[in-house]
């Protein structure tokens, strides 16, 4: 391992300790009675869900079989949360709640009777006993949300005992949230604490100060997670819509009730809008970057339509480092860019110069997203390089993640410098030219990518180059082989045309043919990890080129239907 790397490791090794350290000593000992208080005696409001809703989901429920995190229990008259859980991701989401919400397609009382059996049996095995995934402080925030905006469904004819027993857990929970969020880890997590604190702020009854510190918080964290651009600072397009999802009805909350608005929240949403628009393809999809996975029309659509700005995707976002390419029907959108910090790498992907294109309601290249369900083993896969629309080199990521369970899935080595240039000529042609440093340690080589859309959208042309750092070509010692990889969208049929050209065909007819007449050019088996079923198989186009021999291929995308 080089000597850099090595400081970068300890570095980060040391950073993860005092972390860990510092945050013992701020929580101190989690204990019960530390969170105790009084009960408020009624709720002020409940807020809106803009999320859509399953009847098919409350009734598995109510008959005990819980489909949550990708998994179907069966509970078989037992408490869910008194039995082993299928999966990691299975108990966030059960613990959550966020399946409250398909609660409220119960139509009779012998349902909200149940429903408020299996709320009481959460409140007496969890909720006083501090620890585990109930507690963490991401679960403890979206239950709280959930709690608050589904409280009519929880309290519709409810005795005032579990009245009572509701509203003291929410109190606890809420206390609980309030001391810890100052050491929740840097980024959504910490993000959606403040909002839900805000959320209860003005959703339960509190003093007028007890507001003002709520909004002042969240104004605070929406300052450092919500970039100039409109992006969050994760990088992930997906991160977006989620917290509009929660920041829209927190907004009609304040508005309704009277309350001062907190000052950056509106126009931090404003700004968001325009970000969103600019991942977002023609068929309605979001783009997959940097964590994010398949999003379902409705969510983006039930999102969208309170939209006031209005406006037209940007064409670059320069504080999120993306660029979008749009001419005709065609589309392009690239990363450009680089982790914005330690943190942020935890769920960072490897992708830095891979893109995505769609032509009209078709994706054609994409990148294989995130899974949402699936175990550790098939996040990392995904994050990998090679799951990307890019250029590898000897199957190496441009990134190396870390396999210590002490410091977390964070980059151990990432890019140092990314470039990036920009030539457009207005209704003519789009292009972007970057290059990055991924490989400039392992390798000594630089990548440079050029991507342009010209000919009214019918035309897109590219090329890779691998050049040392001095800009000269690779010599014999680079032995490295390399593989352009396009990620190809499995509703997309292929047909290898020749050895150097394939057809691709999208279900409402339109056909597109790939050509690469530099290296070999083959169709592989794939994986595409963001289909909103789960992970499947597909297909992606490879073209492999040895470094020393041709480091550089020209590519074209030309629209023949």
């Amino acid at each position: 391992m080089p000597f850099s790397n090595k400081r970068r490791l300890l570095y980060l090794y040391l950073r993860e300790g005092w972390r860990r350290f510092s945050r013992r000593l701020a929580l101190g000992r989690m204990t019960a009675l530390r969170f105790a208080g009084s009960t408020p005696d009624r709720l002020i409001v409940a807020p809106t869900d803009l999320r859509a809703i399953d009847p098919f989901v409350a009734e598995e429920i109510l008959e005990g079989r819980y489909p949550l995190g990708g998994r179907v229990l069966d509970t078989e008259g037992e408490s869910p949360f008194e039995i082993d859980l299928p999966s990691h991701e299975f108990a966030i989401r059960l613990h959550s709640f966020g399946w409250l919400r398909h609660m409220r397609a119960i139509q009779d009382e012998a349902g909200y009777v149940k429903l408020r059996q299996i709320m009481d049996e959460w409140i007496g095995g969890h909720g006083r006993s501090i620890g585990g995934i109930p507690w963490e402080a991401d679960v403890v925030a979206h239950r709280i949300v959930a709690w608050l905006s589904h409280s009519p469904v929880v309290l519709r004819n409810a005795e005032h005992g579990f009245y009572r027993r509701f509203l003291k857990s929410l109190a606890f929970q809420i206390r609980y949230l309030r001391h810890i969020a100052e050491t929740v880890p840097e980024g959504e997590a910490r993000l959606r604490a403040r909002l839900a604190i805000a959320m209860a702020s003005v959703a339960m009854p509190a003093s007028a100060s007890a507001i003002r510190k709520a909004a002042r918080h969240l104004d605070l964290e929406l300052d450092r997670q919500i970039l100039p651009d409109g992006a969050h600072f994760s990088r992930n397009p997906r991160a977006s819509l989620e917290l509009l999802l929660d920041l829209l009805p927190l907004r009609q909350t304040y508005v309704n009730l009277g309350h001062e608005v907190p000052s950056r929240l509106i126009p931090c949403i404003d700004r968001m809008y325009p970000a969103l628009r600019f991942f977002r393809h023609q068929g309605g999809e979001l783009a997959l970057f940097n964590g994010a996975t398949s999003v379902l029309a409705h969510e983006l659509a039930s999102v969208l339509r309170y939209d006031e700005t209005a406006g037209e995707p940007f064409r670059s976002l320069p504080h999120a480092q993306y660029e979008r390419l749009s001419l005709g029907d065609t589309v392009i959108i690239m990363d450009t860019g680089l982790p914005l910090s330690v943190d942020l790498s935890r769920s960072a992907h490897a992708g830095c110069l891979s893109f995505e294109m769609s032509s009209g309601r078709s994706r054609f290249v994409i990148n294989s997203g995130a899974p949402k369900f699936a175990g550790e083993r098939f996040r990392l896969m995904a994050r990998l390089t090679a799951a990307h629309s890019t250029v590898t080199i000897n199957d190496t990521s441009s990134c190396r993640f870390s396999q210590s369970a002490f410091l977390g899935p964070v980059m151990t080595s990432s890019l140092s410098r990314v470039d990036v240039e920009r030539r457009d000529e207005p209704g003519s042609i789009e292009s972007v030219k970057a290059s990055h440093d991924g490989y400039l340690a392992p390798f000594g080589l630089i990548h440079e990518r050029d991507i342009g859309i010209l000919s009214g959208g019918r035309l897109v042309r590219g090329r890779d180059r691998l050049s040392r750092h001095d800009g000269s070509d690779p010599g014999p010692a680079d032995t490295g082989v390399a593989v352009a990889r396009f990620h190809i969208h499995p509703a997309i049929g292929m047909r290898q045309r020749s050895e150097s050209e394939v057809y691709l065909s999208a279900p409402d007819g339109e056909v597109w043919l790939f050509a690469c007449r530099d290296g070999a050019l083959a169709i592989e088996e794939d994986v595409f990890f963001a289909d909103p079923s789960g992970v499947r198989a597909s297909s992606q186009i490879t073209v492999t080129f040895a470094v020393a021999a041709q480091p550089e291929i020209q590519w074209t995308f030309t629209r023949e239907a």
